[in-house]
């Protein structure tokens, strides 16, 4: 059974930013009574003036913790692609992203609506290490290349990634989430990547199929297509921490229990009540943020 992550209050943190809130006032206000009244000159004691003291280095500012905008992919035949990142409450440093991937039907800005941001200032709050998370649209290609050319995959490790760089995020190393298709395309393309990029790859009711004639009609171009983008029998997942959740109402079951069996190493996570749906996805998350984190900042 997965440990589930205590429900937070946020009262704490909203104090902080009063506090802040109000230092930054009453710094304002000294800052003027000083600019009205005459300097004072230190002497040494053969009546020189002393040198002026170095001035002090300005405090960081901390990044806004939702961000959002779009770019014309060339991977996507040109499509304009969404994205958002979302990040903990006050931060400064450059922290490395988990790539959140959506399902099919869905896109970015629907990933962000299914709690991310709260989750990700609860699991901060709670004393995990703080990270960002990213939503980008991808269509309804199954994050692959395909027979049209249009290449979701190809958009995030090529477009997407670099980007997030000129961002102020550090994605030396980046973890992948993703829901459904999303959760097919978060191992494909993290096994892309590699293990020295790869820090973790969380999938969510992964649409799995064991055959190309299992697989739902537009997943692949056929069985050419299947294979050449097949997550079964992957040798990067040796290297790479996985984590599998699954309900056992959910259609991907039984493909997700023999996906599993064949896995060099057992993944985290594993399966309980629940279908294939928002509810529990939504219920899944806060455990899922509480594994990644740790393994995306080591």
């Amino acid at each position: 059974m997965m440990a589930r992550m205590p429900d937070l209050s946020r009262r704490a943190v909203l104090r902080l930013g009063v506090g802040a809130a109000a230092g930054a006032a009453g710094a304002y206000a000294l800052g003027t009574t000083l600019r009205e009244a005459a300097p004072s000159v230190s002497m040494t004691s053969a009546g020189a003036p002393l040198a002026p003291p170095a001035p002090l280095e300005p405090a960081p500012t901390a990044v806004p913790t939702f961000v959002s905008g779009s770019f014309v992919s060339a991977a996507r035949g040109g499509v304009q692609t969404n994205w958002a990142i979302a990040r903990p409450p006050g931060q400064t440093a450059a922290l490395r992203p988990v790539i959140a991937l959506h399902g099919k039907g869905a896109n970015a800005a629907e990933v962000m609506a299914g709690g991310v941001e709260q989750g990700l200032a609860q699991a901060v709050d709670a004393g995990l290490p703080p990270f960002a998370v990213v939503a980008v649209d991808g269509g309804g290609s199954y994050w692959h290349k395909r027979a049209s050319g249009e290449d979701s995959g190809a958009m995030v490790l090529d477009e997407l990634i670099p980007m997030l760089g000129n961002q102020g995020l550090d994605t030396s190393r980046v973890g992948f989430l993703g829901w459904s298709m999303g959760g097919y395309g978060a191992m494909l393309l993290g096994a892309r990547l590699g293990p020295a990029h790869t820090a973790a790859i969380c999938a969510v009711s992964p649409a799995l199929w064991t055959s190309p004639g299992a697989a739902a009609p537009g997943a692949f171009d056929g069985a050419d297509d299947y294979a050449a983008n097949s997550v079964w029998g992957r040798p990067e997942f040796a290297s790479i921490s996985i984590r599998i959740d699954c309900g056992n109402s959910d259609p991907f079951y039984s493909a997700t229990q023999q996906f599993i069996a064949q896995l060099p190493n057992p993944p985290a996570g594993g399966f309980s009540p629940g279908g294939h749906d928002g509810g529990f996805w939504s219920s899944q998350l806060p455990a899922e943020l509480d594994w990644m984190a740790p393994l995306l900042t080591a």
